[in-house]
This record gives C-alpha cells, structure tokens and sequence, in this order.
C-alpha cells in the first residue's frame, strides 16, 4: 500500500507536467463547478443553502472520487492506482499557474492590455487600470496564493490520507478541491449563499497556506523567514486569515513590495526589526526580474510539496 500510494502521487505529478490539465469537457472540477452554479441564485433563506451547500457539495464530490478508486482497486490494486493519480491530478494544478503566471510577467511589458486579459486566469481582480508592474504584482501574489489553493491543500489531503486507504485519499483531495471550488465561485460578500462556503474554505485551508509558506521559503534558501515576526505582520494585511501567509513570505524573500489597489499593500520594509536592513526604503514592484523569480521560486516549492507528499503517502 505504501509503495502504490506513492505511486499514485508520481503518476499525478508526471500528468500535470505532461499535459498541464483535463479538457475541460471531462474536468471533474469543471462538472463539479457547474453543479456549484447552481447554487448561485437568489434564495429566501440564502445562508441556509449555502450551509447545505458547503457541506453536502464537498461530500458528494469526495464520494464519488472516492467510489471510483474503491472499485478499480476491487479490479486490480495497480488499476486503484492509476484512479488515484487521476483523481489527484485533477484536483491539483502547477503547470498551469506556472505557465499563466510566466504569460502575464512576459506581456506585462510588451503589451499590457494581453497582460490584462492573461491576468484573468490568475486573479479575480479588475485589471483594467493596472500598468505593467502592477500586472507583475498580481501575477507574484497569485502564483504564491494559488501554490496552496490548487497545489498544496489537496495533496497534503491525499498523502496524509494515503497509507491508510487510497480511496480515502482520492476523497479527501476531491473534497478539499470541492471546499475550495465553492469557496472561489461562491464566497464574496456581494453573495449571501457565500458565508458558508468562505468561512469552510478558511478553516481548511490554514495549515496549507502556511505550509505552503514554508516550501517558498525553504524553496529560496531561507526557512527561518517564514516564522519572522515580519512575514507574520504582512500576513496579517489581507483580509483572508491565509493568503497572506504565501504572499508575505513572497514579499519577503523576493523582497518586493506587492499591492493589490484598494484591498492591501505588503511592503517588507513597512515593519523593520533587522537593524541591518532597517532605513533600507521601501522596495518597488516587482521587475520583471522579480516576477520570473518568483515563479521560479513557485516552481520549487511545488516540486518540494511533490516530493514531501510522496514520503508522507509512503510512510
């Protein structure tokens, strides 16, 4: 068992390089998305579906990733397997961020109104006013945030799960991409049917956005920095209680100021407590320098998050 969950995490990871992601007529996540849709309509008693929502969606999702390897490994333990990576490569994604990432940093300068249009793949943000380092920022705050939404969270989910039963892991990765799904589609304010959803998505994903932020450290050479009392404080400007925690220790290590207009500002040096680089001056946005660096550091952490999940699920 050990050997074969392992086994299944290489086979998702070697699909993921391969081919980056599932058409999107057979995405599982895709198909869930559209059930998820749904749910976002007007109700009398708005937090009450989501409520259901949040906890039946995520469930049913789970069960059925789950019933599918059960029964392949009821054919054959290596047919269990192959679902399993399946399952787990549809549920995670580094590839993809990569290379949208990479896209937005290139056009930023050569022709910001494609950044723009590239960005939407990234981040939900209006990127209708944003000049090119402004793009760069954006696409260094996603990389680093979605590193644990679409990368970290479900494999983390797996590998723990996996020594005990490959079924159980293939159901826990597709529930945690299921919490995130709806938390993505369905938890702004502007919709009531989100509370439910969003407030799920924060308590699931607190260990992974912090795990997370320790593979981007470790990724660029310096893990002490994730429990600096300066990556702590700018965790702290965003209002998610975990996007901050990749973000900041990004900023941080890059170091760069990173800015989303109107919501936050992660500025490394706004909180100086290293005499040897305080009146160092506020860093600028992100170059293009920085930005590539900055998937490149993504690109790290995430083969760094592959390699621990194999040893967990092999353990």
């Amino acid at each position: 068992m050990p050997l074969t969950a392992g086994a299944a995490v290489v086979i998702a990871a070697a699909l993921d390089a391969a081919v980056a992601e599932p058409p999107d007529r057979v995405h599982p996540v895709a198909r869930f998305g559209r059930l998820v849709g749904a749910v976002d309509r007007e109700w009398v008693n708005p937090r009450r579906v989501g409520v259901a929502a949040a906890v039946f969606l995520p469930l049913a999702f789970a069960a059925a990733a789950a019933a599918v390897v059960a029964a392949g490994s009821v054919l054959d333990p290596w047919v269990g397997v192959a679902l399993a990576g399946l399952v787990l490569f549809s549920t995670t994604s580094l590839r993809m961020l990569l290379d949208s990432a990479r896209e937005v940093v290139a056009e930023a300068d050569a022709d910001v109104e494609s950044a723009r249009l590239s960005l939407r793949s990234l981040a939900g943000r209006d990127a209708s006013e944003l000049d090119a380092a402004h793009l760069r920022s954006a696409a260094v705050e996603s990389v680093a945030e979605n590193l644990a939404d679409g990368l970290v969270a479900p494999l983390a989910a797996f590998a723990v799960c996996a020594p005990s039963s490959l079924a159980l892991a293939a159901g826990a990765a597709a529930w945690v991409k299921g919490v995130n799904t709806l938390d993505s589609m369905l938890g702004y304010r502007s919709k009531p049917v989100g509370w439910a959803p969003a407030r799920l998505d924060d308590a699931v994903m607190w260990v992974p956005a912090r795990l997370s932020a320790l593979l981007l450290a470790v990724a660029a050479g310096t893990p002490t920095v994730v429990a600096s009392d300066r990556v702590r404080w700018l965790a702290r400007r965003p209002a998610s209680p975990n996007s901050g925690w990749p973000m900041a220790t990004m900023a941080v290590t890059l170091p760069a100021r990173l800015v989303k207009p109107g919501a936050y500002e992660l500025d490394p040096a706004a909180y100086d407590l290293d005499p040897t680089t305080a009146g160092m001056g506020t860093p600028s946005l992100p170059s293009a320098a920085d930005a590539s660096r900055a998937v490149a550091l993504a690109r790290r952490a995430g083969l760094l998050a592959v390699a621990l999940a194999v040893v967990v699920a092999c353990s």
